[in-house]
């Protein structure tokens, strides 16, 4: 049976301008800065130190719950700090010790082998902008696997603690932030068959460490379970030759690639977490966005993994990944509607259909005391009343050529639109709408978000030129947008160099 989890106050350092201020370290000292939230210092949290793979000291933090039965085969979770943070940091920075108490498994949150910066696979351009680069900002670079310290590093960790653990070996996971995301793909890449599934949060991975110059996908440690996090406005490095949309785009596509993931996923926004769950043939993979939110990892973004990902799966000894059934069940939004402006195609029931006119975004204009001039007083992207119809259960009638249309649905309300009219007739009582109607290819449009908004009292979320529909509050981002835009205009996701 599963532990409860129980929050510890903390005492708020709200003065606090440093992302890791030291005196967090053994203190109940709590800090909160653009939702890097942290909790009080673990007390069992223990700190570790020795030779792991490397001529010199390493330093790790294990967590191990107090239900801890070395008679019992337990999960482990390797979490990986962002560059210049430390393995304690990562723990209060994040929920894993939380979970851990409350499903039992341990995890261990070590110091990357130098300078608080994990080493990555290098290329060309890094190679050179690290010459240029402060001390203090150059990257831990290696050529080769067998030349990187932080593999070699975590390689002996793992046969360290499934020495002292009795760890199931089916249930070996990996996450990391930022710089710890990075290192989190390179370990996965080159020895992703040592472990069942990884998440990171907060960082892309460049081309040239994906791709070889003819194309073809840079892996040797096979499928493995992907999760990856990007926040809203994550943002890239300056030296990045990438924008940020596309590195996170070709971060997905890469590990869709791998675990064979062809189809489309089911999509779900709760709140400001985005998920797009894709089935795969060898591995599944999760894409989520945090709405409104910079570089970094929330607090719950840890039990947010376990909860959907991690908890239900299964590496077996053959290799193979099986999903046992997680703790949240990665499906789509019971309730969903997505459209893009100037797109046929809209996404309902979890999969593409056809409308009978292209959605079209539409402008409410002033121009009255503008001397000729024009003010856009508000955008709404209006679709046909006939797919408003069928997403809702109801039925209906054009007259006119379409230049009218009646709406009858299920709960007994009758609405009337009509071309060129901003009102709406409901039952005998009027009201107006957010825009006229909009009369195309035979088809009246009405202006969905009023629709689900005033109508049908759910929830109508807008970025750029999609509108999202669902039953619970929802907030879009600009990176799921654009996967749902790539969705609905059928443009297939591809790597390139």
């Amino acid at each position: 049976m599963e532990n409860q989890i129980r929050l510890l106050p903390g005492t708020p350092d709200d003065d606090n301008r440093e992302y890791l201020p030291e005196a967090i370290k053994g203190s109940d000292i709590v800090v909160n800065e653009n939702g890097n939230n942290s909790r009080p210092y673990p007390e069992r949290l223990q700190e570790f130190h020795g030779i792991m793979g490397n001529d010199t000291e390493e330093e790790w933090y294990e967590y191990v719950p107090e239900s801890y039965d070395p008679a019992k085969k337990t999960p482990l979770v390797i979490s990986n700090h962002g560059g210049l943070m430390t393995g304690w940091g990562q723990a209060i920075y994040t929920s894993w010790t939380y979970v851990a108490d409350r499903d039992n498994i341990i995890v261990v949150f070590p110091n990357a082998h130098s300078r608080r910066l994990w080493t990555v696979d290098s290329t060309d351009l890094e190679k050179e902008l690290n010459k240029e680069m402060p001390p203090e900002f150059k990257q831990n670079l290696a050529d080769t696997p067998e030349e990187n310290p932080d593999l070699r590093f975590i390689l002996a960790l793992l046969d360290y603690l499934k020495g002292k653990y009795n760890i199931d070996e089916e249930r070996i996971f990996m996450q990391g932030m930022s710089n710890g995301n990075m290192f989190t793909s390179t370990f996965s890449r080159y020895y992703g068959n040592l472990i069942t599934a990884a998440s990171g949060a907060g960082g892309g991975t460049l081309n040239p460490r994906i791709l070889k110059n003819n194309g073809e996908l840079k892996n040797a440690g096979g499928p493995v379970g992907m999760w990856t996090t990007i926040p809203e406005t994550n943002g890239c490095p300056p030296w990045c030759e990438f924008d940020d949309a596309t590195i996170y785009k070709y971060t997905r596509v890469y590990w869709n690639e791998v675990n064979g993931c062809h189809g489309d996923p089911e999509i779900s926004i709760v709140g400001e977490d985005a998920f797009a769950f894709y089935k795969g043939e060898q591995a599944d993979t999760v894409f989520c966005e945090i709405k409104n939110r910079d570089h970094g990892q929330t607090l719950d973004e840890a039990a947010l993994v376990w909860d959907y990902f991690f908890s239900g799966l299964r590496r077996k000894a053959d290799g193979t990944i099986v999903d046992m059934g997680s703790r949240m069940p990665r499906t789509g939004d019971r309730f969903a509607i997505a459209v893009a402006d100037g797109c046929r195609t809209a996404w309902f029931g979890n999969r593409k259909v056809e409308m009978e006119a292209p959605a079209m975004n539409w402008q409410k204009l002033k121009y009255h005391g503008l001397n000729g001039d024009q003010k856009v007083k508000g955008e709404y992207i209006c679709v046909p009343v006939s797919f408003i119809a069928k997403a809702f259960g109801a039925s209906y009638r054009y007259e006119e050529d379409g230049a009218v249309a009646y709406l009858y649905l299920e709960d007994g309300r009758t609405l009337q639109f009509a071309r060129g009219s901003i009102g709406c007739v409901i039952d005998n009582e009027f009201r107006c709408m957010y825009c006229e109607a909009l009369h195309r290819e035979g088809e009246l449009l009405i202006p969905i978000e009023w629709f689900a908004r005033f109508i049908m009292g759910i929830c109508a979320t807008r970025c750029e030129d999609i509108v999202y529909v669902t039953d619970h509050h929802a907030e879009l981002g600009v990176v799921m947008a654009d996967l749902i835009r790539n969705l609905l205009h059928n443009e297939k996701e591809e790597l390139n160099l």
